[in-house]
């Protein structure tokens, strides 16, 4: 099973998001068929931690490190971290290419809760993506299928974006089926933050 574990922003953020990334040329570009693919608004995340291929077996030792991971958090804090949705970036080259939107808000508890999974997968001797953690959402790949000069352009337009801002309530971890097409997600587990 390809896992992830992620926090999901609310519906209002994901709509107000829907709006800006309307008005981007990766937007003009996707709706032509260029191949310029936008995130399924319906599935914007914030990775935590990606797993990657887990064997079934190991689903239990997943989700108690998880568990332990959300109830520490829960322990430090007195609320859910507050987070809104604003500046762009863009990571990757070439067909690679992907553009984001960034966090802002309480964004050093995400560090935190990021921190601590780390900590539970490795103490569970599970696999996790070691790169640093940087939490933002994917809004597009525009690969090589748009020029560099119209994707920076949608970065600047992000760079001026203030999204609403939302709690951070549910760690949740999730499965994702690669295969013709978009991603499928499936929810497996959750716990509050």
């Amino acid at each position: 099973m390809r896992l992830f574990c992620a926090v999901y922003p609310g519906a209002e953020p994901v709509r107000h998001l829907a709006g800006q990334v309307a008005a981007l040329r990766v937007a003009a570009a996707a709706a032509t068929g260029s191949g310029v693919r936008l995130a399924d608004l319906g599935h914007l995340h914030v990775t935590v931690a990606f797993l990657g291929d887990i064997e079934a077996a190991r689903l239990v030792d997943v989700e108690s490190a998880l568990g332990l991971a959300a109830e520490c958090f829960r322990d430090g804090r007195h609320s859910s971290p507050r987070l809104s949705l604003g500046g762009g970036g863009r990571f990757g080259q070439g067909r690679l290419t992907v553009l984001w939107v960034d966090l802002r808000g309480d964004v050093e508890a995400l560090h935190e809760l990021a921190g601590l999974v780390r900590d539970r997968l490795r103490r569970a001797d599970l696999p996790y993506d070691g790169k640093p953690f940087r939490p933002h959402l994917t809004v597009a790949r525009p690969g090589d299928r748009m020029d560099l000069a119209d994707i920076d352009a949608d970065r600047v337009a992000l760079d001026d974006y203030r999204g609403p801002e939302w709690p951070a309530t549910e760690l949740v971890l999730m499965r994702s089926r690669l295969g013709a097409g978009r991603p499928r997600y499936d929810r497996l587990a959750g716990w509050p933050l």
